[in-house]
């Protein structure tokens, strides 16, 4: 009899923070799930820990790629392709949760069955173990329209971290599959795409750790300027599926420029003209370029 879920763990490279990782989904008091263990050829000693729970009854696989697919996304994909369960729990490496994680998660997943979704709140912790912000809900717990918390949540910014979300195996075929494209806002894409065929479920539960680290894929992304890119690019998607509307649609273009106008000399030269040509060329005719630049320039000048 196939599991009630699939917990997946994509690994690229965090030897140091995968017991952690691994021991916390094993500590879960909701006990019925299969562990996938996925390496993406790591150089570091990250093996050698998984090989510590390849023989665990809940381990249904551990597989290496002989290569490294370059991708999160693709290791999902592989991972979601293995998996037998009801739910999907992608488990990201670096990260921990509580005990109560799944048994939280799934009393909101089962009672409603256009429940597509469901994710807790998360603390942000630095190496040295700070807790650096903890993302917050309205209340202790509810369920939204899926369409509704795009508008209201996912427009402005996406669920912050993949190993706060279990959502339903079911839908994934009707998941569109331009988030393999994505390097950092793939999870953003896919949450959207899932959220819009059904109900979502929030928990005010802060039951999620999630690790920032020098090794985040986050923290060269920002660097380079590519999150500007990937956002622009998931809004206009948005956009043209009908998700957002032009006030929307406005506010987030609005919201992103003044991010990008101070950092622009900073950035990647050639993920910088990429950066122009989606502000320049915003799918809303109700947009004004020169609107959003006099915008940021003002902000400047009010901030010093």
């Amino acid at each position: 009899m196939p599991p009630e879920v699939s917990v997946i763990v994509p690994n690229y490279n965090h030897a140091p923070y995968l017991a952690q990782r691994i021991e916390s989904i094993l500590a879960q008091t909701w006990r019925d799930f299969e562990l996938i263990l996925l390496d993406d050829c790591s150089p570091d000693d990250s093996m050698a820990v998984l090989e510590r729970y390849r023989d665990h009854p809940q381990v249904t696989h551990l597989v290496r790629n002989e290569a490294n697919s370059g991708s999160t996304f693709r290791q999902w994909q592989k991972g979601i392709g293995l998996a037998r369960g009801r739910y999907i729990w992608i488990a990201e490496s670096d990260d921990w949760c509580e005990p109560t994680f799944l048994e939280t998660l799934l009393e909101g997943l089962r009672g409603d069955p256009d429940c597509v979704l469901a994710y807790c709140q998360a603390y942000f912790v630095g190496p040295d173990g700070a807790l650096n912000w903890q993302s917050q809900a309205d209340r202790l717990a509810e369920t939204l329209d899926g369409r509704e918390f795009i508008r209201r949540q996912m427009a402005p910014t996406s669920i912050y971290n993949a190993s706060m979300v279990v959502w339903r195996r079911d839908l994934y075929e009707q998941v569109p599959r331009e988030y393999l494209d994505y390097k950092f806002c793939g999870d953003w894409l896919f949450w959207i795409g899932l959220a819009r065929l059904g109900k979502v479920h929030i928990s005010g539960k802060l039951l999620d750790y999630y690790r920032q680290h020098p090794r985040n894929v986050s923290t060269s992304v920002y660097r380079s300027g590519l999150n500007f890119v990937e956002e622009l690019q998931v809004a206009n998607w948005m956009f043209d599926e009908g998700l957002l509307g032009d006030r929307e649609y406005a506010a987030f273009f609005k919201k992103k420029y003044r991010e990008y106008w101070p950092v622009r000399d900073r950035l990647d030269p050639e993920l910088h003209r990429r950066i122009r040509a989606l502000f320049d060329h915003p799918r809303s005719p109700k947009l004004s370029l020169a609107k959003l630049r006099a915008g940021a320039i003002w902000k400047g000048l009010r901030g010093r």
